[in-house]
């Protein structure tokens, strides 16, 4: 079964579901290939205009899988794998609006906020926890950076406690949060009155925002990489990622 499905839900518009749902979503290096596959795939698709990211099942996505992070032979793959699916994300073309419901954490948070558009669930459980896995959450920073004020973005970082979608709402992590009986809707709404403005304007657009910042998604992606690598080798992840595994408090080494 693809981990990734795709659907046309019209003329104009590319669904891409995370498939994944005994997992919560979890991204693993084939789940984030194939994202990026269509990703490009539906950019390349002159007729698509919309991309709409959603997940199957309780969760939107619950980050990546520890399992797979544990391997040490999977590290560089699987960080160089979210470096290419926050840069597939944001740098596409088309208008991209994430869907999120119960759960969005760590590099689940990290694809949603590599959108244009955020739609939340009430209830729905938003966060950064990397820290306390001895992780980096360098890949994202750029978003987080460019979407909020300082001081949330460190409260995010750095305390790396779930926030619900209200407050995720007035930080500005979120566009709008509804009912999750509306979340469809809403995010078809938000679809809706994008496919009223012209093509070109609105890449032309999308181009410019980019374009304003001092420093480029790609320079800063590349940049935060080798932070999130240095990472991923450390004594603290082997140590963050197995108590995560084995459901116990970390035992930090004093630096």
């Amino acid at each position: 079964m693809p981990v990734v499905l795709i659907e046309k839900q019209s003329s104009q518009v590319t669904i891409l579901t995370l498939n994944r749902p005994d997992r919560r979503n979890a991204l693993t290096v084939e789940l984030m290939t194939e994202l990026t596959v269509a990703i490009d795939t539906a950019s390349a698709d002159e007729t698509q205009r919309i991309l709409i990211l959603r997940g199957a099942g309780p969760a939107f996505c619950a980050g990546l899988d520890m399992n797979e992070t544990a391997l040490p032979e999977k590290a560089h793959e699987s960080g160089g794998m979210v470096a290419r699916t926050l840069l597939a994300l944001s740098q596409t073309r088309l208008i991209t609006i994430a869907a999120v419901h119960g759960a969005a954490v760590a590099g689940g948070a990290g694809i949603m906020s590599a959108c244009d558009f955020v739609v939340a669930a009430e209830g729905t459980k938003i966060g950064y926890p990397e820290v306390k896995r001895g992780l980096v959450a360098g890949l994202v920073m750029t978003f987080l950076r460019r979407q909020l004020h300082e001081r949330d973005v460190r409260e995010l970082l750095f305390a790396a406690e779930l926030i619900d979608a209200g407050r995720a709402r007035e930080m500005g992590l979120v566009n709008r949060v509804v009912s999750p009986g509306d979340l469809e809707s809403e995010v078809h709404k938000i679809a809706a009155a994008v496919l009223q403005g012209a093509p070109g304007a609105l890449a032309n657009s999308k181009r410019l925002l980019e374009q304003l910042w001092p420093v480029s998604v790609k320079e800063d992606i590349e940049r935060a990489l080798a932070h999130h690598m240095h990472a991923r080798e450390s004594h603290e992840a082997r140590e963050g990622v197995a108590a995560f595994l084995e459901k116990r408090a970390p035992a930090w080494a004093p630096q």
